[in-house]
């Protein structure tokens, strides 16, 4: 008699070939099979969140974190479109997710289209591959085309349909092994091109983007700097690829125009932009007849009216920095001088700004307290509001993926679920949420789930009452201040009820003395810390044109 056993039990078999840890999810009736299969796994925990998003976020911070699929599990119709802003965040963000959901039979049907939706034509737009099973003894080879797109650049989100009678089946079909890829070097005509002009600049710099975020890329890199004395910007998203104590770092691209870096990018002539994606807000704007743009990327750009690089270097983007440190020569008639200038006036300027100890919290001198608070390896992880640019411009990142946040599709609730993520892969570390009030309710039911997980975060809540950064944008185009404020809850009660300790900030000096007891001490940790948004505008506008126009 032919072996054969359950479709759920294969799938998780599958799952286990392709090296699965984690399966992060809520499920419902429709994935009892999956379950049961999945509960005598010697190596696949499941890890059990209180909402679906939640556990999106959780698998695409494990693939941003690894370079391996996370994957997360719902039910059919409301479970799977629960999904969608993760799947979202995942696709946009370049971080590998694979998303398993259930469905009624498919074969036969007993309940009409009760929570029947057609969950793979609504995964089609967001992801970069969607299918629905229709036999167990396919399961084998959709598994396998699914991790291989999900972790393939640009990595993304991919996703499952897994109907409740396929599951049942039964199936003689094995799992298929990994196979080995690796990413095609850059041509040599096109690194040569890349080279030439460089060598012709007077001014060259370096971009560093998302697509760069990667260890070896990074060592590349540094080995490039360290040869050339080129100077260097990150985006948001390529903050840590290179330590950015680094003499020659000209800071962070936190806004698209009109920063101190930003008087840096228009004093180059020749832009090296590496790992960069449009679906990032732009650091730059090319304009007719502006600097010449090196595109260095596992991908070829995508042209539109800001972006149209003359060059491109399209290949594994570590070897292609290593071929142009191989085959440049530095030049003489290279002048950083101007460039460099800027950054020691936005040092000075951020300097004074982070002294302001005033009550409530002032963001810049936030900043700077959680960086001296935060160890060298820490992990500190953005949801979005506001505060996102303050951190982005104004803290120094040591390390890659060490400053997690979201430039892409910029969701709120993201926050806390990334941090949890990162305190579950990296214990010895220390890992702090950043969120505003209003991203942190939005999944703040995770915190059930990170004391039960019994792990060490510090979740610090910006308390503004209001969705600030849209109430910014509001007052700065002229609007009248309606619609966009709110109450909280007692931010310590409700960690406390959780089980989590709380602790709220009283003054600028107290500040200090929480964020070293809550690093310091184990377990989940929530901080309730109002903060003064009031000078935003004439901080990230007014000061920086007029500062960075003396030079």
């Amino acid at each position: 008699m032919t072996d054969t056993k359950k479709a759920s039990d294969l799938f998780i078999e599958c799952l286990e070939q392709e090296g699965v840890e984690y399966i992060f999810g809520v499920p419902g009736e429709e994935n009892l099979d999956f379950l049961e299969s999945l509960s005598n796994s010697k190596t696949i925990k499941l890890i059990l969140t209180r909402h679906e998003q939640g556990a999106g976020f959780m698998a695409a911070t494990y693939g941003r974190h690894t370079g391996k699929t996370g994957v997360c599990l719902a039910t059919l119709g409301p479970g799977a479109t629960n999904f969608v802003t993760a799947a979202a965040y995942a696709q946009l963000g370049g971080m590998p997710m694979m998303m398993i959901t259930g469905q009624k039979p498919i074969k036969k049907s007993k309940q009409g289209r009760f929570q029947i939706l057609d969950v793979v034509a609504m995964m089609e737009p967001i992801t970069k591959y969607t299918e629905q099973l229709a036999a167990g003894d396919n399961i084998p080879s959709r598994v396998r085309e699914a991790i291989r797109l999900a972790e393939e650049e640009k990595p993304g989100a991919v996703h499952i349909e897994f109907p409740e009678d396929v599951a049942e089946e039964r199936t003689d079909a094995r799992p298929i092994a990994a196979s080995i890829a690796r990413r095609p070097s850059a041509e040599a005509k096109a690194v040569r091109l890349a080279v030439e002009a460089l060598e012709k600049a007077k001014a060259p710099v370096l971009v560093i983007g998302a697509g760069a975020n990667r260890k070896l890329t990074g060592r590349m890199l540094n080995q490039f700097i360290e040869k050339t004395g080129v100077p260097f910007v990150t985006t948001q998203m390529g903050k840590g690829v290179i330590d950015e104590r680094h003499p020659l770092f000209l800071g962070c691209a936190a806004l698209s125009a009109g920063d101190f870096c930003h008087r840096a990018i228009e004093d180059a002539d020749c832009i090296v932009n590496i790992g960069h994606d449009v679906i990032e807000k732009p650091p730059f704007f090319m304009k007719d007849g502006g600097a010449t743009v090196i595109h260095i990327s596992t991908r070829t750009a995508e042209v539109d009216p800001v972006y149209f690089p003359q060059i491109e270097v399209i290949g594994d983007i570590a070897n292609a920095i290593w071929q142009i440190k191989e085959d440049i020569v530095p030049q003489g008639k290279w002048n950083f001088g101007h460039m460099l200038e800027y950054r020691k006036a936005e040092i000075a300027h951020t300097g004074s700004l982070g002294d302001d100890a005033r009550f409530p919290i002032f963001p810049p001198h936030l900043v700077q307290q959680i960086r001296a608070a935060m160890p060298e390896d820490g992990i500190i992880c953005l949801d979005n509001g506001v505060y996102k640019i303050w951190f982005a411009r104004n803290y120094t990142a040591y390390l890659p993926n060490t400053v997690l946040l979201d430039n892409a599709l910029a969701t709120m609730g993201a926050g806390l679920p990334s941090a949890m993520m990162s305190a579950m892969l990296y214990p010895e570390r220390k890992v702090m949420a950043i969120c505003g009030d209003g991203g942190f309710m939005m999944n703040s039911q995770e915190m059930e789930t990170a004391v039960r997980l019994g792990l060490n975060l510090t979740v610090l809540i910006l308390n503004d009452s209001a969705y600030g950064m849209i109430r910014w944008k509001q007052a700065n185009m002229g609007f009248k201040d309606w619609g966009l404020t709110y109450g909280n809850p007692d931010f310590v009660g409700y960690a406390e009820s959780y089980g989590a300790k709380g602790h709220r900030v009283e003054s600028a000096d107290h500040l200090t003395e929480v964020l070293e007891t809550c690093r310091d001490m184990p377990g989940v940790h929530l901080i309730d810390c109002p903060v003064d948004y009031s000078e935003n505008d004439q901080i990230l506008n007014h000061d920086i044109k007029e500062l960075s126009g003396k030079l």
